[in-house]
C-alpha cells in the first residue's frame, strides 16, 4: 500500500487518533500530512507506506476553511474547547461591522500565536508550557490571509458569523478570530472551523473514517488512495526509459538540454506513470540538473 489518503476528520479527535485508526485498519506505515485541532473537523490527508518519505513535499499547501465566529465571549484557548476569559455586550454588532473587519485583517498581518499550540518556544511546546503554568509571551508571525468573506451573519446578544477563509501555510485561525475581535471592540472567540481545502484537495475527495473502515474489512483501503504521482501532480514529470531509472535509482543525476527549470522539485517516472524518485532542479549551463533526492522505488 503506497499513497495519499484524504480523510475527513471529525471534531473531537486529534490528527494523530486519525493515524492510529488507519494504521490498525491498514497495518501500514502511516502520518499525517499537518495537522488539525483536535475541536476542527474536515481535510486531513494522510500519507501511507513508502509515500511517507514524500511528506517534506506534500506540506506548505495554501489552505481553505469554514469557520464560524461567535462574538461577545472569549476563551483562553481561543476555541469552544477553552474556559471563557472574557465577557461583553455584542448586540450592537453588525454584519457589514463584521465584513469590514474580515477585509481589514486580508493581506499579511503580524499576530501572536496561540498559547494552546504546537509552535515551540525554549524547545518546548507552547501548550505544555502553558498548562505547566509557565509565563509566557506567544512569538508573533506573519500570517497570509488571501480572501475572507462573510456568509452569513446571526445578530443579538453573542452574534455568530459563518466565513470563509483562504490563507497560507501556518495561518492559525484562532489568531484571526482574537485580531478580529479586537479590531471590532468586541471579544471573540472560533466556535466552529472545517478544513474544506488543502492544496489542490478538496474536502468533497475525503473519505470518512466509517468509509475506511469498511474497505479495511474488505482489504481494500489501498483504492481509495491517491496514488504518489497524483499527490505530487502539481510538480513537474518526466519520464524516464529503464536504463536511466536504474542510474537514478542509484543517485545519479539527469542532465535536461533544454527549457527553463522547472521549479525547485521534479518528479521522475517509469513508463507505467509510476513516481519512482523526486528530483532537485538545479540549473546548469545549458539546461538544468535533476538530482535524485528522494527515491520511492
Amino acid at each position: 500500500m503506497n499513497g495519499l489518503l484524504l480523510t475527513l476528520k471529525p471534531p473531537g479527535m486529534t490528527s494523530h487518533d486519525v493515524v492510529a485508526l488507519v494504521r490498525r485498519e491498514t497495518g501500514e506505515k502511516a502520518g499525517h500530512v499537518g495537522t488539525l485541532d483536535p475541536a476542527a473537523a474536515g481535510l486531513l490527508a494522510l500519507a501511507l507506506g513508502p509515500a511517507t518519505r514524500l511528506s517534506r513535499y506534500l506540506t506548505g499547501h495554501d489552505k481553505s476553511y469554514r469557520a464560524e465566529i461567535t462574538f461577545g465571549l472569549s476563551t483562553d484557548t481561543g476555541d469552544a474547547e477553552g474556559e471563557i476569559t472574557a465577557q461583553a455586550e455584542a448586540a450592537g454588532l453588525t454584519a457589514q461591522a463584521v465584513a469590514d473587519g474580515l477585509a481589514a485583517l486580508t493581506g499579511k498581518p503580524r499576530l501572536a500565536v496561540p498559547v494552546y499550540s504546537a509552535v515551540k518556544q525554549a524547545g518546548r511546546p507552547l501548550h505544555r508550557r502553558q498548562r505547566a503554568g509557565e509565563q509566557l509571551e506567544p512569538p508573533e508571525r506573519e500570517m497570509r490571509v488571501d480572501g475572507w468573506r462573510l456568509l452569513e451573519f446571526w445578530p443579538g446578544p453573542r452574534p455568530v458569523a459563518l466565513t470563509d477563509l483562504d490563507c497560507a501555510a501556518g495561518t492559525y485561525v484562532r489568531s484571526l478570530v482574537t485580531a478580529l475581535g479586537e479590531h471590532l471592540g468586541v471579544p471573540a472567540y472560533l466556535s466552529f472551523l472545517v478544513r474544506t481545502r488543502l492544496g489542490s484537495w478538496r474536502l468533497e475527495q475525503a473519505r470518512t473514517l466509517e468509509e475506511i473502515a469498511a474497505a479495511g474489512m474488505l482489504d481494500a483501503v489501498g483504492e481509495l488512495l491517491l496514488t504518489p504521482a497524483e499527490a505530487l501532480a502539481d510538480l513537474a514529470a518526466f519520464t524516464l526509459p529503464e536504463a536511466e531509472l536504474k542510474r537514478v535509482r542509484h543517485g545519479n543525476p539527469v542532465f535536461v538540454k533544454t527549457g527553463e527549470p522547472p521549479g525547485e522539485q521534479a518528479c521522475i517516472l517509469d513508463s507505467a506513470g509510476e513516481l519512482v524518485v523526486v528530483a532537485r532542479v538545479t540549473s546548469q549551463e545549458g539546461g538544468y540538473l535533476l538530482q535524485p533526492e528522494t527515491v520511492l522505488s
